[in-house]
């Protein structure tokens, strides 16, 4: 069973949806993703180096997931940073899910820099018989 997933701002820089103007004055970052479809729901891996945990926020509305967070890379203590190849900025991205999601059960883990999200599908809604009144 193949899915495909939407980015909703695919031809738009990272951090602008609908062209809105990103106030911060740091780059912002499309993290690198991985989505995998399972018989229970969706998958999504998303890399987050130096992101701090508090700062992440995961929304999902009307189909379209939102991951937004905050990276600072600092030196472990005792230690000076002599070489960098990650900066400090901003992660967005957002996606379209083609899945219908029971958004009162997702769950997010952050460990090394990846952030895991599992979407379980919502369960069909179960066959309901209707009275009718006569009126």
């Amino acid at each position: 069973m193949t899915s495909q997933v939407t980015q909703s701002a695919a031809r738009e820089p990272a951090g602008r949806p609908g062209g809105a103007e990103h106030t911060r004055s740091v780059p912002v970052f499309a993290p690198a993703t991985d989505i995998y479809e399972t018989k229970a729901g969706l998958v999504l891996v998303a890399e987050i180096p130096g992101a701090d945990p508090d700062s992440i926020e995961v929304t999902f509305d009307r189909n379209v997931l939102r991951l937004t967070a905050r990276s600072k890379m600092a030196a472990p203590a005792g230690h000076s940073l002599i070489h960098a190849e990650y900066r400090d900025g901003d992660y967005e991205r957002s996606f379209v899910l083609p899945v219908e999601i029971d958004a009162e059960r997702i769950e997010a883990t952050v460990k090394d820099g990846l952030l895991r999200l599992v979407l379980p599908r919502s369960e069909p809604a179960p066959a309901k018989k209707i009275a009718v009144k006569a009126g």
